[in-house]
């Protein structure tokens, strides 16, 4: 099974990522109901290509898993952090698929000069936290009774890795769009 990462190309990879994301839409690792449209999946990643890396897992033509990290606070101090997501159709996970993919996402944010990457995981979902463990998210606090799904109220586990060296001038963070 060969696989490659890539760009998301929005044309020919938004339906691709919905069949993934689908195999989570009734699980508690996401917290939405419904699987979005097309057309609000489009937009989203739409939005968030304008600032940040949105990287696809190829096998073949097939989208296999993605990557992303997007804006986790709106005020303009907080440009230095930013939360990673990321789906792994099940076929493919435990291949260290999914590694390669942060590690990458990773790179890019550095470059883009964010500081501290975090992630939002289900307290259920111990095979996420333990992953993000792995790869040196420290959790830091647990948000009680937060979410409801699937007739059972979630707690979501907030865990943090720092990127970059904190400096007394970081300069402002470089749009992904303005490095790639």
């Amino acid at each position: 099974m060969t696989v490659k990462i890539d760009f998301v190309d929005v044309d020919k990879d938004v339906q691709k990522i919905l069949d993934v994301y689908s195999e989570y839409i009734d699980t508690n690792i996401t917290f939405e109901y419904r699987l979005p449209c097309f057309d609000e999946m489009k937009e989203r990643i739409e939005k968030i290509i304008e600032k940040y890396p949105y990287l696809v897992l190829r096998s073949g033509d097939d989208v296999v898993g993605y990557a992303y990290a997007h804006e986790i606070f709106s005020r303009p101090a907080y440009q230095f952090d930013a939360e990673a997501t990321i789906y792994i159709s099940r076929e493919y996970r435990g291949k260290g698929y999914s590694r390669l993919l942060y590690e990458k996402l990773f790179e890019y944010l550095e470059k883009m000069g964010i500081r501290n990457l975090y992630a939002l995981v289900t307290a259920v979902n111990s095979r996420s936290l333990s992953f993000h463990k792995k790869l040196g998210f420290v959790p830091f606090a647990t948000f009680e009774d937060v979410g409801y799904k699937n007739s059972a109220w979630l707690a979501v586990i907030w865990l943090r890795k720092i990127l970059l060296p904190f400096s007394s001038d970081p300069g402002d963070v470089i749009p992904f769009s303005k490095l790639h």
